[in-house]
């Protein structure tokens, strides 16, 4: 008797299971004719119903705020390290204010502290394009991390790639996966 009671929880979740993916696939479907056309295209039948699979049991929900709460974290920090960078070179700038004037009638030779004042000119654009340089590494290193991350949770179309046209598509999933994450909060759900 209890093998047979057994045997019908199973088939009842089962088919909870095959019901929520139904749900989640149709929910996914109707999100992606927001997208444009070329993306629609891309996402075939079999992307979005592994995509549904992997959402199931809403680990993917959780993975997915993880990364971008890291993802607000990092950008934070590395607009503070740029905007202290910046800080520093007006305060530089503003010390080299009290530059010597040429006395009239002299030659057309820059005086020293314009020479000077030329020279930390290009010094604080190359510190700031080195930084620059530092924050776009960072940040594609993040892009990476995450890609490989949530390839590694099984979730269908992501994968490590610098490919722009598979970025933006990885963009559009991660925008489906969201939008259903906000329609489960706004339901009292964990998804849809």
């Amino acid at each position: 008797m209890e093998r047979c009671s057994g045997a019908l929880e199973e088939a009842a979740d089962g088919a909870r299971q095959q019901e929520r993916h139904y749900q989640l696939l149709s929910a996914l479907q109707g999100l992606v004719k927001e997208l444009p056309s070329s993306f629609q295209q891309r996402l075939s039948y079999t992307t979005l119903s592994d995509l549904a699979l992997a959402l199931l049991d809403g680990t993917v929900f959780e993975i997915v705020q993880g990364l971008l709460e890291i993802q607000h974290l990092t950008e934070k920090s590395l607009y503070n390290q740029r905007l202290r960078l910046q800080n520093e070179h007006r305060g530089a700038r503003g010390r080299g204010r009290g530059r010597p004037a040429r006395a009239a009638g002299s030659r057309a030779e820059p005086l020293p502290g314009f020479r000077s004042a030329a020279a930390a000119e290009q010094r604080i654009r190359e510190e700031q394009r080195a930084m620059d340089q530092k924050i776009v590494l960072e940040l594609d290193r993040k892009v990476a991390d995450q890609q490989s991350t949530l390839e590694k949770a099984g979730v269908a179309g992501f994968y490590v790639t610098t490919n722009p046209q598979e970025l933006t598509l990885q963009m559009n999933l991660l925008e489906l996966i969201r939008k259903l994450q906000q329609r489960g909060r706004q339901a009292g759900k964990v998804a849809l």
